[in-house]
């Protein structure tokens, strides 16, 4: 199929923001338009979302978007969706949503992740999938309804990610990827469902709320008229399901330019590092944690591991700042703050303190999983002062990113950033020294969006290949290279022993905490 239209939106539901980018077909960004989001928080680390809001807030960004670009409608060749990763939205008879969907800031399956995680088959499920269990995964979130919530599993017909859904509403059609169908239940070797792994998980009775899978790569589905009526485009309009955000957004900032050892990362509320690596080259850490995830590249899959919070660490710091301004009757923004950040990064000593970023009331998830983890300096003396806090704040983000990475093999030999964090001067040096690597930034706006964009070009017809696209839609946006400070990478390579050592120490201090959190709820409620 060729293209006949100019335009490819690509639909980005993040957590924060849902967002409807129109590129043009050789990848340059035309408009876009964004509806924030919204989920809520509840009792027992339950993180919930409303499934029909969703969808009625991605059809009003494409509607957005259609005020900021003329003859919209006409002129798009094709629609690709990607989104937040993980979580449960559970669709059922009539295509209406079970309940609000369990997203991935859901911890309420963490005691059924304990329980699987000392199952038999634990490590043959984790040596199929290449994904250690956390409480974030659709598997997880699946066993642990089966054993407390069945009914909301008897009233589904299927189990969708959150992408998947709006595809469903898009075109009529159930289906889920293959990269969040095979770091879930599948193999990442052949992008197929597992025996072994739904096995594994105590799920076989469900498999039937497994959807089918469809790389959107390769094919598209029509927009329906419901859907065509309800953004404003056209009847028919291919739709394209993409991969999972955190694949689109590496693919769109550079995982992959052919260039070996290169890496990405995305420093935004999460931190996402991966490298490219063929299928058959994996390293599996002893420990079982991380991701394997398959880009739409023949044979070609991500290493990932994942931070549960990355600058979310930086907004509580932050925070403290604006509040006791507020007490002295100013009233900063938050990007006022930010502003301020690397002049206080600028004014504090490298490595003076340890600092554990795990501020996500769901704990950490790599490069190990513990739900009980918490964030929390190590070496403060009456003489550090905000700016020190601020540093090691920083600082604890590139230990976090260097421990990532250690547990996916050796260090990348570049690394390409992307993320709000990215625009930070000061941060990109702690980075680059934490590494010992230099960095590029992603100069591509918009990266999830144009990642699953790209997937569109290619089953339209647009490029031959996806290396084709990605030469003229990723590589021209890479930024100059920036070398690593060799003062910093001394300070930061003598730093990072102890970091680790304090995290490893830290476990039974932690779980001490979380049975004392739980005491006190217990007798708050008794």
């Amino acid at each position: 199929m060729t293209a006949t239209g100019d335009l490819i939106i690509g639909i980005d539901a993040g957590t924060s923001v849902i967002k409807a980018v129109a590129f043009d077909l050789s990848g340059r960004l035309v408009a876009s338009s964004a509806i924030r989001n919204k989920y809520t928080m509840g009792a027992e680390g339950a993180a919930t979302q409303s499934m029909p809001q969703t969808w009625a807030d991605c059809a009003a960004a494409v509607r957005g978007l259609a005020g900021e670009v003329d003859d919209l409608a006409v002129r798009t060749a094709a629609v690709a969706l990607t989104g937040q990763g993980d979580g449960t939205w559970l669709v059922g008879r009539g295509n209406e949503a079970v309940t609000d969907a369990w997203i991935w800031l859901d911890a309420r399956a963490a005691p059924t992740v304990s329980r699987l995680s000392r199952g038999a088959d634990e490590r043959t499920r984790f040596e199929a999938t290449g994904t250690g269990l956390n409480t974030c995964q659709q598997g997880s979130q699946m066993a642990h309804m089966d054993a407390r919530y069945p009914e909301l599993l008897d009233a589904a017909e299927v189990a969708l990610h959150c992408k998947d859904w709006l595809f469903l509403n898009l075109t009529g059609v159930r289906a889920t990827d293959p990269s969040e169908a095979s770091f879930t239940f599948g193999d990442f070797r052949d992008r197929r469902y597992s025996d072994t792994v739904i096995a594994a998980l105590g799920l076989d009775a469900r498999r039937h709320l497994l959807p089918e899978i469809i790389d959107g790569a390769q094919e598209t589905r029509p927009l329906s008229a419901d859907a065509a009526e309800a953004t404003g485009l056209l009847a028919g309009t291919p739709v394209s399901l993409g991969y999972v955000d955190m694949v689109m957004t590496a693919l769109g900032a550079g995982v992959h330019t052919g260039d070996a050892g290169a890496a990405c990362s995305t420093i935004g509320s999460t931190g996402v590092h991966m490298r490219a690596v063929p299928s058959n080259k994996v390293h599996l850490n002893a420990e079982g944690t991380g991701y394997v995830i398959c880009l739409p590249v023949p044979n070609l899959v991500t290493q990932v591991q994942t931070n549960m919070a990355a600058t979310l660490n930086i907004d509580w710091a932050l925070s403290l700042a604006g509040d006791l301004l507020a007490e002295r009757g100013e009233t900063p923004s938050h990007a006022e703050l930010v502003a301020r950040m690397d002049n206080w990064l600028d004014h504090a000593e490298p490595g003076a303190l340890i600092y554990h970023p795990y501020i996500s009331e769901a704990g950490e998830r790599g490069p190990f999983v513990n739900a009980d983890a918490r964030a929390g300096f190590v070496g403060l003396s009456t003489g550090h002062r905000f700016p020190d806090l601020i540093r090691a704040v920083v600082e604890g983000l590139g230990m976090a990113a260097r421990d990532c990475y250690a547990a996916m093999g050796d260090m990348p030999t570049e690394l390409r950033l992307t993320g709000g964090a990215a625009r930070s001067v000061a941060l990109r040096r702690i980075l680059a020294a934490t590494l010992n690597t230099p960095i590029r930034v992603s100069t591509r706006d918009e990266a999830g969006a144009a990642g699953c964009a790209m997937m569109a070009a290619v089953a339209i017809g647009a490029y031959d290949d996806m290396d084709a696209c990605i030469a003229e839609w990723t590589t021209p946006h890479l930024g100059r290279t920036e070398a690593p400070d060799p003062e910093l990478v001394r300070v930061y390579d003598s730093l990072f022993a102890s970091y680790r050592l304090a995290r490893e120490v830290l476990t039974p201090v932690w779980n001490g905490m979380a049975s004392h959190r739980a005491a006190m709820a217990r007798d708050a409620a008794g």
